[in-house]
């Protein structure tokens, strides 16, 4: 693997996937399982790498060598080092496009995600620019090729911290909840050569209620006479067909469909075909699950969280989504399936994706897995200071309509940028099966017009929930009251009418294991324990002492901290490094059940 000299950091902490990494051709798995065709290529490997003072010509020397897409400052890009605000990465590779490719139609260049603004030229000619470090985006670079070897060069830019950029829990400083930064391709880069008419955009809708899934597609360069073709595969057999104009919705129709749920995750199959009067034009694979996201109320008048229509009670932990040898990105695809699945194995069903995206992935393995995905959008303006954390309570309904200069949104630009990302976001998952709850704010962090913004989701999105400020600042809207309790017992909550109750974040209880910790001389948590045994006693009162009896009393979901442990924080049901389970999963997996099994017999 490439390394600059004394530039790893000090004392990295490795998974046990980190072996398994292929520098010459890391991730190499098709990154965007809902739109799948065959003619792809991809671009993640051994790039070129120079690091310039912003404003400054392109460099002539690429000495450096850098493993894409891990992130600059992590130990599995070879490089570790930090991108400073006024500096400017570079990255370069050569490149031969697959025979053919260039005959006719289109190729398209993509990039899962580049963190935060980033400029692409193809032998030297500018491709595209874009700007937010957590959606997916592509470029036609057709006109820029040319037979034989081809030029990629991508510049990065990345304030981090230095602007109110969305940047999540990225700080120059990390410490106490706040983490290493990330700079730079942090997801997958691939070729895609589509035909001179093409697919360019998928929706899909399920409809349990009416027995049917609706598909939208979107054209790129569309003709007269085109005929969009659907079929729907359970399994291998097919079990719907559908047509139509392509520029409008075409519903399929699906008798006694099979309902998807963490207990019977059940996937469909879609094959979209894109005719012509003469022939097919382009194909592309996708999958779908039939689902629906509600609340409604119960036999006494409270407010739950349903799904497809039957109460369900949301459990499962925070996740933050960071590890210690890729940060940002997960070291393979193996590493998501197998903390997706101990998630599933630990008896939960669902998991609070906190203030990240991550790539397209890791929402495939929870569709697989039956994982409910609660997904934070990413914070932005400003961190809250640790002070607010202890007094926030008093500033609970603090209005986000005026004075946006409070918490780092005081430019309407900035604003517009929050919203432009937060579409795009959408867009982007729009199709993940799992995704439940949109989460536009966490912790008052960057928040502002939050009740109009989740008037907006529920507009855009009408298939999902939206817990539009979780924490703080309670504007009264979205579909949830959502606190976050620590350092004391759970109180008596006060019930809203129009919404139902959520604990979005409690527990955090915490062990330190030096051998396997990122900084084994800090250890934050918000309760400390001696040792496994201990923790795990200290688990199983919280839940059976404290949350369980909250269950009749109307609570309809709770989330608690965290999955892993992450940097200086040590309160996860897993070690940083993911070896070693910090609680009796034995115990944990049966208190589980007895908190689901307490939820069904308490909401009727």
């Amino acid at each position: 693997m490439p390394q600059s000299p004394n530039s790893l950091p000090k004392n990295p902490l490795l998974t046990r996937w980190a072996d398994d990494v292929d520098p010459s051709q890391p991730l190499p798995e098709y990154p965007r399982p809902q739109m799948m065709r065959e003619n792809w290529q991809n671009l993640n490997g051994i790039w070129s790498y120079a690091v310039t003072q912003q404003n400054t010509p392109q460099p002539t020397d690429f000495s450096g060598e850098i493993v894409v897409p891990y992130p600059l400052e992590s130990a599995l890009s070879g490089v570790g080092r930090a991108l400073e605000s006024d500096e400017c990465l570079w990255y370069r590779r050569n490149f031969n496009i697959e025979p053919g490719w260039l005959d006719d139609g289109h190729i398209l260049l993509h990039f899962g995600a580049v963190d935060w603004r980033c400029q692409v030229s193809i032998n030297r000619k500018r491709v595209g620019a874009h700007t937010g470090g957590y959606d997916p985006f592509s470029f036609d670079i057709t006109n820029a090729l040319q037979p034989g070897e081809n030029e990629i060069i991508v510049s990065v830019e990345d304030p981090t911290d230095t602007q109110p950029i969305q940047r999540g829990k990225q700080v120059r400083k990390p410490g106490f909840i706040w983490y290493t930064a990330i700079s730079g391709i942090w997801q997958t880069v691939w070729l895609e050569h589509v035909p001179e008419t093409y697919i360019e955009s998928l929706k899909i809708t399920p409809d349990i209620d009416r027995s049917c899934v609706t598909v939208t597609a979107q054209i790129a360069h569309p003709a007269s006479n085109l005929v969009l073709e659907i079929s729907v595969f359970d399994g291998k057999e097919v079990v719907a067909n559908a047509s139509g104009r392509p520029d409008q919705p075409i519903e399929v129709a699906l008798p006694n469909p099979k309902l998807w749920s963490p207990q019977t995750p059940h996937l469909y199959n879609l094959q979209v075909r894109l005719q012509s009067t003469q022939h097919e034009i382009d194909q592309l694979q996708s999958y779908f699950g039939m689902r629906k996201f509600s609340t409604e109320r119960d036999s006494v008048g409270h407010l739950r969280f349903y799904l497809n229509n039957e109460p369900c009670f949301l459990y499962g932990p925070l996740d933050q989504g960071y590890w210690p040898d890729g940060i940002y990105t997960p070291p393979t695809d193996e590493s998501m399936h197998w903390e997706i699945q101990f998630i599933k194995d630990a008896g939960f069903n669902m998991l609070r994706k906190h203030i990240k995206v991550e790539p397209a992935r890791y929402y495939y393995h929870c569709d697989r897995a039956g994982v409910i995905v609660w997904q934070d959008m990413v914070s932005g303006g400003i961190s809250p200071r640790p002070i607010w954390f202890f007094f926030a309570g008093l500033f609970k309904h603090l209005r986000d309509d005026r004075c946006y200069w409070r918490l780092g949104r005081g430019k309407a630009e900035n604003r517009a940028q929050f919203r432009s990302e937060y579409q795009r976001m959408i867009d982007a998952l729009y199709n993940v099966v799992s995704i439940a709850i949109w989460c536009p704010f966490n912790e008052g962090w960057g928040q502002f017009d939050a009740a109009q913004i989740a008037n907006w989701i529920k507009t855009y999105d009408p298939t999902r929930l939206v817990d539009h400020a979780s924490g703080w600042f309670d504007q009264g809207a979205g579909d949830f009251n959502s606190n976050h309790i620590y350092f004391k017992p759970l109180p008596e909550f006060d019930l809203d009418s129009n919404r139902a109750l959520v604990l979005s974040e409690f527990g955090g209880y915490s062990l330190n294991m030096p051998e396997h910790a990122w900084n084994p001389h800090k250890d934050f948590g918000y309760k400390k324990f001696a040792d496994v045994e201990s923790l795990t006693q200290g688990y199983l009162n919280l839940i059976r002492e404290q949350l369980i009896p909250q269950i009749q009393k109307g609570l309809s979901a709770a989330v608690y901290t965290q999955t892993t442990d992450v940097e200086t924080e040590v309160n996860g049901f897993l070690t940083y490094d993911r070896s070693v389970i910090k609680m009796d999963l034995d115990a944990v997996r049966n208190v589980h059940q007895e908190l689901f099994g307490a939820s069904r017999s308490k909401i009727t």
